[in-house]
C-alpha cells in the first residue's frame, strides 16, 4: 500500500512541475503556478527527507523538461552536435537544474522535527524561494527561468512586482500555494488564511493602478528591425553583404524615427572589419537625420586577445557598450580547463568573450541616457537598477535565433517584460528571429512583431524618470526577511532536538 502512495505521489510531482510549466509562456495559464506549488508542497507532506528529495527531483524533471527543451535546438541545429549528444547534454541540463527544486524540497522537509506529521506552511514558501534565489543569483552565474514570479505578470499579483521585485513576488505565489494546501487540508486557521489570500491578491489588484514614475519630454518615434536572418545562415560571410544592406535600407526608410535599434550581432563582422567602410557613413548620415542608431556587434582587441559582446549608438552621441553578464557555456566556459576539454572532443562551436567593466556610462540616443543590456543580461534586474536613476528607458537586443521555433522566445520575452514592470521604463526589445517588442513600464506589450518576419516595427514611447520602490531599495530587504524567517524556522527543529536529546538522556 505505501508503495503504491509513493508511485503515486512520484508521478503527481511530475506532473505538477509540467503544470508549472505551463503557467508561463507561451501557454500563459498563470493561476497553474500556485496551483503547481500546491500539489508539490502536499507530495512533501509526511515524507522524509529522502522521498522529498525525489519527489522535488521528479517535479524539476516535469517542469524543466518541457520548459527548457528548447536547449536540444541550440545544441543540435546550431551547436553541430549529433542527435545523441544533443539529447544527451540536454538531459544533463534538464536534470541538473531539477537538482534546485530537489533542494528545496529536502531543506523544508530536513529542517522539521521528524515526529511533526504536518510540515509547516510558511517553511515551504521560505524555502522555495531561497532555492530560486540561490539558482537564479549564484548558481553558474545565474540562470532565473521558469522562477515563480514570472508566470504572474497578467495577474493581481504583479502589482507588487514595483514594490518587492521577482523574490518578493515569487514569495505570494507561493504562499498562495502553501495556503490553499493549508484551506483544502481544513487548517483549523483555514478562515483567516482564506482572508488573507484574498487580501494579498486584492490590495494587489489596486497596487496596478498605482504610477511610480513620471513622463518627462514628449514621446519619441522609435523603430525596431527584425532582420530575420537564421542563425546558420547569420555567420556565413557569402551574406554579410546582403544583411548590411537590407538593415540599412530598413533604417533609411525610418529616417523620420528619433531612435532606430538593432537587433544582437545584427552585424555579422567585427567593428574593425567594417568600420571604415560601413560604421562611418552611417553614422555621418545618422546625424544629418538627427537620428540615433543602436547597432550591435563583436568588438575585437587583438593586441590583448579580447572579444566583446557589443552595442554602440550612432548619431550625434555616439558611445559603445561591452556585454558584461556572459552566458555560461555560450559566450565563456566555466569549469575549466574540463569544460572546454569536453566541448572541444564534442566538436561543439562556442564563442568565447570577455566581460566588460561594470562601470560603463549609460548610452544615449534621441538625448537620453539609457539602460542598455544584451540578450540573457535582461533577466538580472540588478544590471537594470545600478544606473536606473539617470536612464529614462531600456533597450534590449537578443538574438533567440538559437533556439528557432521554441517556447524560449515567449519565455524570454516575458522575463524583459519583469525589467519594464520593476522599473517603471518603457523597454525597447528588438531581436534577430523574434519577440521583438515595445513593453510599457506596467510590464504590458504595447506591440510586437511575430516572430520570424522581417520588417520593423515602430510606435511612440515616451521617457520616464523616478524610481519605483523596488528600484530604490533593491533585493536586499526581501532576502532579508526571507533569511530572518528561515533562522525562525530553524529554531523549532533545534529546540525539539535539544529537549528529544534531553529527555532520552533522563
Amino acid at each position: 500500500m505505501q508503495r503504491n502512495i509513493n508511485i503515486f505521489l512520484g508521478l503527481l510531482s511530475v506532473f505538477s512541475g509540467i503544470l508549472f510549466t505551463l503557467a508561463f509562456a507561451p501557454f500563459n495559464f498563470p493561476y497553474l503556478a500556485p496551483l503547481a506549488l500546491s500539489l508539490l508542497f502536499a507530495a512533501w507532506q509526511n515524507a522524509n527527507p529522502k522521498q522529498a528529495l525525489l519527489r522535488g527531483y521528479l517535479f524539476g524533471l516535469g517542469s524543466f523538461g518541457l520548459g527548457v527543451s528548447w536547449v536540444y535546438i541550440s545544441i543540435h541545429d546550431f551547436g553541430g552536435s549529433s542527435p545523441l549528444i544533443a539529447a544527451s547534454l540536454t538531459l544533463l541540463f534538464v536534470g541538473f537544474w531539477a537538482l534546485f527544486p530537489a533542494l528545496a524540497s529536502y531543506l523544508s522537509v530536513k529542517i522539521q522535527p521528524l515526529n511533526i506529521n504536518n510540515r509547516s506552511y510558511l517553511e515551504m514558501p521560505v524555502v522555495w524561494i531561497l532555492v530560486e534565489y540561490l539558482r537564479g543569483k549564484l548558481i553558474l552565474n545565474g540562470f532565473p527561468w521558469l522562477q515563480s514570479a514570472y508566470s504572474q505578470l497578467d495577474t493581481p499579483l504583479a502589482g507588487y512586482i514595483p514594490l518587492v521585485g521577482g523574490y518578493g513576488t515569487g514569495l505570494l505565489v507561493a504562499l498562495t500555494a502553501s495556503g490553499l494546501l493549508a484551506i483544502v487540508q481544513k487548517s483549523r486557521f483555514r478562515y483567516f488564511l482564506m482572508f488573507a489570500l484574498l487580501s494579498i491578491w486584492g490590495v494587489g489588484s489596486y497596487l496596478q493602478s498605482i504610477s511610480w514614475t513620471q513622463t518627462i519630454g514628449e514621446p519619441i518615434k522609435v523603430s525596431l528591425l527584425q532582420g530575420n536572418l537564421s542563425q546558420d545562415q547569420k555567420w556565413r560571410p557569402e551574406n554579410m553583404l546582403n544583411t548590411l544592406r537590407w538593415y540599412q535600407s530598413m533604417t533609411e526608410a525610418h529616417w523620420d524615427s528619433a531612435i532606430i535599434v538593432w537587433p544582437e550581432t545584427s552585424i555579422p563582422a567585427y567593428l574593425s572589419d567594417v568600420n571604415d567602410w560601413f560604421l562611418r557613413p552611417l553614422n555621418k548620415a545618422a546625424e544629418e537625420h538627427n537620428t540615433s542608431i543602436i547597432v550591435s556587434l563583436p568588438i575585437k582587441n587583438t593586441e590583448l586577445n579580447e572579444k566583446y559582446n557589443a552595442v554602440m549608438t550612432l548619431g550625434k552621441e555616439t558611445g559603445s557598450y561591452k556585454k558584461t553578464h556572459l552566458l555560461p557555456f555560450g559566450e565563456y566556459l566555466p569549469w575549466q580547463p574540463i569544460s572546454g576539454l569536453i566541448l572541444n572532443n564534442l566538436g561543439m562551436r562556442l564563442g568565447l568573450f570577455t566581460e566588460g567593466s561594470i562601470d560603463q556610462p549609460l548610452l544615449k540616443a534621441a538625448g537620453y541616457p539609457v539602460i542598455t543590456t544584451i540578450c540573457y543580461e535582461d533577466a538580472f534586474d540588478e544590471l537594470v537598477l545600478n544606473q536606473l536613476s539617470s536612464a529614462a528607458f531600456l533597450i534590449n537586443v537578443t538574438n533567440d535565433g538559437w533556439f528557432g521555433r521554441s517556447i524560449e522566445p515567449y519565455q524570454h520575452l516575458q522575463i524583459a517584460r519583469m525589467r519594464a514592470l520593476e522599473t517603471g521604463r518603457y523597454l525597447l526589445r528588438a531581436t534577430n528571429t523574434g519577440a521583438t517588442a515595445i513593453v510599457d513600464p506596467k510590464g504590458k506589450i504595447l506591440s510586437q512583431i511575430p516572430l520570424f518576419e522581417a520588417t520593423a516595427l515602430t510606435d511612440r514611447i515616451t521617457p520616464m524618470q523616478g524610481l519605483t520602490p523596488y528600484a530604490r531599495l533593491g533585493e536586499k530587504p526581501v532576502l532579508i526577511f526571507l533569511m530572518i524567517l528561515f533562522l525562525i524556522l530553524l529554531l523549532p527543529n533545534s529546540l525539539f532536538s535539544y529537549l528529544a536529546k534531553n529527555g532520552s538522556e533522563n
